[in-house]
């Protein structure tokens, strides 16, 4: 299935279900009015977000098992790499035609990415290179780029000046692909800090060897870029200076496989003996096979542990936000506070009285919260009253997005019953000088 959401109202509005077997890549056009997807069943799908129909389906000569899916800037050109004939097929959207099949790598391939500036398609493979496709001399091979490793991902610049590739040796190498000429790299395994899973019969620092990141992204801008992988750590990397600049942990939930870091190869329980100041350290892989399930563990523990993982990385066009896929679901990360869900309910602090203690210490912008939370009127009212009309633009301007709205909607109302018409057209003319933009685009 193919689910578009709302970014605002985190809501599902269709769900395609045309696929017949798993979906391995789905991207958006340009114009952000149509969606590609690239399917296990051999087929790429076109939606049309006006209509929410499939309007087109590209298929290849031969059937094939497609792992990766890019479009070009204009929209008009797809491609899609398989991952059984080590071929890239080109389609053109319009006609729906195959354009041509581009043979030459020797591994699946991985990954592909169309630069956004000039015609040139990149496409990473298994076979530990990069090859650059010219589409305008007849998708010939325009370079090759030799890794150290199986190459997994790359991905384009937004001015298309520079090529990001990561390797399965958790190396992420950058490239002035103009010239073929290595710019820069990024050591990413040890951020990755893989955990160890629970049927490993290696430390975490040895599985670690073995992990990597599988998608990359650039900021709008070009001077940061994402990574993530087999672990619960999205990376944001400086792209000029090399160094990491924060690590956002996706999850906490432990009942995920690969989530804790142990340096012992088995898990292991500690109890104390008679004998003084002993202590004795039990295999718990042994004492599982000696003693009765009965006695041990929980009985609702689940059998099967899904791996945390990122499969997919996206920064919005305003670089204001990203987006994951992960184990755990779609995840939204933004620096817009009106995207974060504030629910509305009550807690033992916010009462009356607290609220009116909070008043009373000059808090002015905690206390409407509270008041809004509560959502007793005339207990609203004397709050928003009991502000001073020299403090309202430094309220206003520390009032979350979420109760912006809720504030103006009280104002509309008092201007119909109060008497304090200056003093509620201050708190209106400063919110809507403050947040008025953000409340347009909504």
């Amino acid at each position: 299935q193919v689910k578009v959401w709302n970014t605002s109202s985190s809501f599902c509005f269709v769900t395609f279900t045309e696929h017949t077997s798993g979906v391995t890549a789905v991207t958006f056009t340009s114009n952000g009015y149509v969606i590609l997807s690239a399917s296990l069943d051999g087929t790429v799908r076109a939606f049309d977000l006006h209509r929410y129909r499939n309007f087109r389906t590209f298929t290849s000569p031969r059937p094939s098992q497609f792992s990766c899916l890019a479009v070009d800037s204009s929209g008009e050109i797809v491609s899609a790499g398989s991952q059984d004939s080590f071929e890239i097929f080109i389609w053109s959207m319009q006609s729906g035609r195959l354009l041509d099949v581009l043979s030459g790598h020797e591994g699946p391939i991985s990954c592909l990415s169309f630069n956004p500036v000039k015609c040139v398609l990149a496409s990473a493979s298994w076979d530990k290179t990069v090859k650059l496709w010219d589409m305008l001399d007849s998708w010939r091979t325009k370079e090759t780029l030799i890794m150290n490793s199986d190459v997994l991902v790359v991905a384009f610049r937004p001015d298309g000046q520079e090529l990001a590739v990561a390797a399965l040796n958790g190396q992420i190498t950058f490239w002035d692909h103009e010239n073929a000429a290595q710019t820069g790299s990024i050591e990413g395994r040890h951020d990755l800090q893989m955990g160890r899973k629970e049927l490993d019969k290696i430390t975490a620092k040895q599985a670690a060897k073995g992990k990597s990141f599988t998608t990359l992204c650039y900021s709008a801008d070009g001077q940061s870029i994402l990574a993530g992988g087999l672990s619960k750590f999205v990376c944001i990397y400086n792209v000029k200076e090399q160094i990491l600049m924060k690590k956002f942990e996706i999850s906490c939930n432990f009942s995920l496989d690969a989530m804790e870091v142990c340096d012992h190869s088995s898990q292991v329980f500690s109890f104390p003996l008679p004998a003084p100041k002993t202590l004795v350290l039990v295999d718990h892989e042994r004492l599982v096979n000696h003693f009765s399930t009965s006695l041990l563990g929980d009985m609702s523990y689940r059998h099967f542990k899904p791996e945390i993982r990122v499969t997919c990385l996206r920064f919005s066009p305003t670089g204001r936000s990203w987006a994951a896929t992960t184990t755990e679901g779609l995840l939204i990360y933004s620096l817009d506070s009106g995207l974060i869900f504030d629910p509305f309910d009550l807690d033992v602090d916010v009462t009356p009285s607290n609220i009116r203690k909070t008043l009373h210490q000059k808090e002015y912008t905690m206390a409407i919260i509270m008041a809004f939370k509560l959502n007793e009127k005339k207990l609203i009212q004397e709050v928003i009253e009991a502000v001073p009309s020299n403090e309202v633009d430094v309220v206003c301007s520390s009032l979350p997005d979420l109760y912006v709205e809720k504030v103006l909607e009280f104002l509309a109302s008092a201007f119909e019953i109060s008497s304090h018409l200056e003093f509620y057209l201050i708190w209106a003319h400063k919110l809507l000088m403050l947040h008025g933009q953000k409340l347009k685009t909504r």
